[in-house]
């Protein structure tokens, strides 16, 4: 119990340091098995913690993968289980924490992007949608870092995506204009919009929308030109606030000219 104290007190100190990306290593070095635990009580302290918290635990359990599949599957079956209603918890930092794991390895991301993705998309009969807005709103992130590092296994987002942009709450609809705009930006974009997409998955990730989703897409972000609520966002290492509008407007850039 003292070693756990102690390396839970570490592990807050690092993540808590102004220098916390240089400290990602040491703590990637650290045995994946006693440092996961730590790690995902930190999801529950929220601000830069938690998301830092979220980085580290994607490079732990990727190291997990590498020496041991079925332990990291452990890990993100975990995750799972307190994104259902069934375990009593609402999953605050959850969606974060698994779309960090999924962007650390492919051979996880392979296995488990169909039930990222499924937590915002939403159909009449049973399915994984987060219906806790709060909560979505992580999910949508979590579906735009997904894109980020896979954009081909992401490429089955884009309907929920744009269905995301007309979601009842409005943080969520700008959470969900992010994530169309990673979509893009990482290759599978309109048209040729952000030029030769580089690597085998960006590649695959190319197809292009049709004409219809692409008028969608131009509606949907134009409806939140003038939307003044927050989302938190963490891009790039930092925690932002931006407006749902500033987002929609930088998606709508991304559009070819003629469109946006």
């Amino acid at each position: 119990m003292a070693r756990f104290r102690s390396l839970k007190s570490d592990l807050r100190t690092r993540l808590e340091s102004s220098d916390w990306r240089r400290e990602l290593d040491a703590i990637a070095a650290l045995p994946g098995k006693e440092t996961v635990g730590p790690l995902m009580s930190f999801l529950l302290l929220g601000g830069a913690v938690k998301w830092r918290a979220a980085v580290a635990l994607g490079l732990c359990v990727a190291g997990l993968a590498e020496a041991h599949r079925e332990d990291a599957r452990v890990v993100v079956r975990r995750l799972m289980w307190h994104m259902n209603e069934e375990s009593g918890n609402i999953g605050w930092g959850i969606p974060e924490a698994m779309a960090e794991i999924l962007a650390s390895h492919r051979g996880l991301a392979e296995e488990y992007h169909r039930i990222l993705i499924s937590y915002v998309r939403d159909t009449d009969k049973d399915n994984n949608f987060c219906d806790h807005a709060p909560l979505r709103r992580s999910c949508y992130w979590a579906v735009g870092r997904l894109a980020q590092a896979w954009p081909d296994l992401a490429r089955g987002a884009w309907e929920p995506l744009l269905a995301g942009l007309h979601d009842e709450d409005a943080p969520c609809r700008g959470a969900a204009a992010w994530a169309l705009g990673q979509l893009m930006q990482a290759g599978q974009a309109v048209g040729a919009t952000s030029g030769p997409p580089a690597g085998k998955a960006h590649a695959e990730a190319a197809a292009t929308l049709d004409g219809g989703s692409v008028r969608r897409l131009s509606d949907g972000l134009r409806e939140l030109f003038d939307n003044d609520a927050e989302v938190e966002i963490f891009e790039d290492g930092e925690v932002a606030t931006p407006a749902v509008g500033a987002i929609a407007r930088r998606v709508a850039h991304l559009l070819p000219s003629g469109i946006n």
